[in-house]
């Protein structure tokens, strides 16, 4: 994680951003600090990535790399605005001794558009990661890399449209009007079971969740999620990042998960 000390809406590459909304950087702090809080109180380590002045967008960690079997493949960035992002994430990962680390040929925004569960990557497309990426990705990590189509700008990265809830069970979440007809046609039979989200969940970013296969950290404004997370045995932890809303990202944008 990194803490939104330098985070402002200065200029707009989604539609969530508006350099005209004012942002409150201690509350968005004070939210931030609140999850990174809750992830340690749940028993998880959180390492920090010391923000650069000139890089709001660097809170959204998730974007700097993909982490598999320990293995770390960074990212490239499509908007020059997020470019020098890239090589933090990679300088920090080399410093605490990541052996495998792999600079990017092809435009990837890390965990805003790969999912891991046991079986595939899930692997977004259509605004940001390039298609060439996805065998770039099945290569560098030997696992099956499944493509799906983002068709509508609000739901710019995957994790904005689908959250892992077991990596193990290979269940997920996800909201069916964010991808094309082919794409939906493949989540439903890799995911005959998955959660089904509706549109005003989707939009509160509901999808941008964090599940360690019983807590579920997701947007408090998602109140349609939280009965059919119980049902199925999650115990979802409602968040309020609302100051972080506004650059277009909530719980999963300020999480990468370091998989060993």
């Amino acid at each position: 994680m990194c803490p939104p000390e330098h985070f402002k809406v200065t200029y707009s590459i989604n539609p969530w951003m508006d350099p005209g909304k004012p942002v409150d950087v201690p509350l968005a702090l004070a939210q931030w600090e609140d999850l990174r809080d809750r992830y340690r109180a749940l028993g998880h380590t959180v390492e920090e990535l010391v923000p650069r002045a000139g890089l709001p967008d660097m809170v959204f960690s998730a974007n700097g790399a993909t982490v598999i079997d320990g293995r770390v493949l960074g990212a490239r960035f499509a908007h020059a605005e997020r470019s020098e992002e890239a090589a933090e994430h990679l300088a920090w990962f080399r410093a605490h001794g990541f052996a495998e680390v792999a600079e990017p040929v092809h435009i990837n925004e890390g965990e805003g558009d790969f999912a891991v569960t046991s079986s595939w990557i899930l692997a977004g497309r259509g605004f940001r990661a390039s298609p060439l990426s996805h065998g770039e990705a099945q290569e560098f990590f030997g696992r099956p890399v499944i493509g799906l189509d983002l068709v509508d700008p609000r739901y710019y990265h995957l994790d904005t449209a689908l959250a892992v809830l077991d990596d193990e069970a290979d269940e997920v979440m996800y909201y069916p009007g964010a991808f094309s007809q082919g794409s939906r046609e493949v989540l439903r039979r890799l995911f005959p079971d998955a959660l089904i989200a509706s549109e005003p969940d989707a939009a509160a970013l509901g999808m941008n969740a964090v599940s360690d296969g019983l807590h579920v950290l997701l947007p408090q404004g998602a109140v349609g999620l939280f009965e059919p997370l119980r049902e199925r045995g999650f115990e979802p932890v409602g968040m309020d990042l609302g100051e972080l809303l506004k650059g277009g990202g909530s719980v999963k944008c300020c999480t990468q998960e370091l998989r060993s």
